[in-house]
C-alpha cells in the first residue's frame, strides 16, 4: 500500500514516528527512510527530491537541488532538466523501433533472431540513433547545469544502448536513482507528472502493516491501485 504525503507535513509525519516507538534509517541510494519496529521494517518513506536528511535533527529541510529526468520505451522517450521541481528544458524522441504484428522494438528481435532483412536493418539504424540522441541530450544537461539527482526509469534490457562507453552517463554514477514508477508511454505531460510525485513523499507499507499507520497527523492521498504498485 502507498500514501502520497504532502511535503510540509513530512516533520510532523516524522515526529509522529518517533512518538510510536519507530525508528528511522536512511537510505542514500534511495533517498529513502526506511521504518523499522523493534528491529523489523514495517514501511518505508521515500523523501522528495527537493529536500535533504539531516541525520543529527532527524528533520528533512527543503533545500535547492536540480535534476535530470529521462524516461526510455521502445520508440519514445522524455527527457527533462529540472532547476528545484521546475522544468527548465526538455524533449521527447521517437523512433521507428517496433516491429509490426509482433510488438517486439528491434533491439530484442535481433538479439532473439540475429541480423535481418532491410526493413529491420532501418529501425536498427533508428534505434541507434534514438539513443545516441538521448545520450546527446543528456549530457549536454550534465555539462552545462549543477545536476544533483538523474532519474530514470528504463528497462535493463535497454542500457547497453544507453551506457555506452565515453558518454556522459555511465550507469555507476552516484547520482542516477531509478524512478519507482512503470512508464508505459513516455509523454512531455507524463514526465511532468513523474516530476510531481518526486515534489512528494510517499509512504510505502504491507496490507499486513497497516494497523501501524493508522490516524497519523496526515494521512496524505491514498493512491489508486495501478499506482500503488509503482510508488
Amino acid at each position: 500500500m502507498h500514501q502520497f504525503i504532502k511535503p510540509h507535513f513530512i516533520n510532523a509525519w516524522i515526529q509522529w514516528t518517533a512518538e510510536h516507538g519507530m525508528e528511522l534509517e536512511y537510505l542514500p541510494s534511495r533517498h529513502k527512510l526506511s521504518l523499522l519496529k523493534e528491529g523489523s521494517r514495517i514501511g518505508g518513506l521515500r523523501l522528495p527530491w527537493n529536500y535533504s536528511w539531516d541525520p543529527v535533527s532527524k528533520r528533512a529541510t527543503p533545500e535547492e537541488k536540480n535534476w535530470v529526468l529521462f524516461l526510455i520505451r521502445a520508440g519514445i522517450a522524455a527527457v527533462g532538466y529540472f532547476e528545484n521541481g521546475n522544468n527548465l528544458s526538455h524533449h521527447v524522441f521517437r523512433a521507428y523501433m517496433v516491429r509490426k504484428k509482433q510488438g517486439k522494438s528491434q533491439i530484442k528481435y535481433l538479439k532473439t533472431k540475429g541480423k535481418s532483412r532491410a526493413g529491420s536493418r532501418v529501425r536498427l539504424g533508428e534505434s541507434e540513433q534514438f539513443f545516441r540522441e538521448i545520450n546527446e541530450k543528456v549530457s549536454a544537461y550534465l555539462a552545462h547545469y549543477p545536476v544533483d539527482r538523474i532519474g530514470y526509469s528504463c528497462s535493463k534490457t535497454l542500457w547497453p544502448f544507453l551506457f555506452t562507453a565515453g558518454s556522459g552517463i555511465q550507469k555507476d554514477d552516484p547520482r542516477l536513482c531509478k524512478i519507482p514508477k512503470h512508464v508505459q508511454h513516455p509523454t512531455y505531460q507524463v514526465l511532468l507528472e513523474t516530476n510531481e510525485r518526486l515534489l512528494g513523499a510517499t509512504l510505502d507499507f504491507e496490507p499486513e502493516q497497516a494497523g501501524w499507520f493508522r490516524n497519523p497527523p496526515e494521512s496524505g492521498t491514498q493512491l489508486g491501485e495501478a499506482e500503488d504498485e509503482n510508488w
